[in-house]
């Protein structure tokens, strides 16, 4: 399968992609890799991303996961 997002990774291994004509975060180790159809994950700030017919859309904000230090 072909994302048809573009996706890039940073030197701090954050991945981004675009999604339309924004710049967005999608998380650094919750996102899964390699990426197939129906993957759902969830980023630090409570973005809700899937991937869908190919493409990596946002399917909804929730609250922030908790984070244990």
């Amino acid at each position: 399968m072909e994302i048809k997002n573009r996706i890039w990774m940073n030197g701090s291994l954050e991945w981004y992609a675009y999604i339309g004509d924004a710049e967005v975060f999608l998380g650094s180790r919750e996102v899964p890799t390699p990426l197939e159809e129906g993957d759902k994950w969830t980023n630090m700030y409570g973005d809700v991303f899937q991937v869908i017919d190919g493409s990596i859309t946002l399917v909804e904000r929730v609250e922030p996961p908790q984070r244990y230090w």
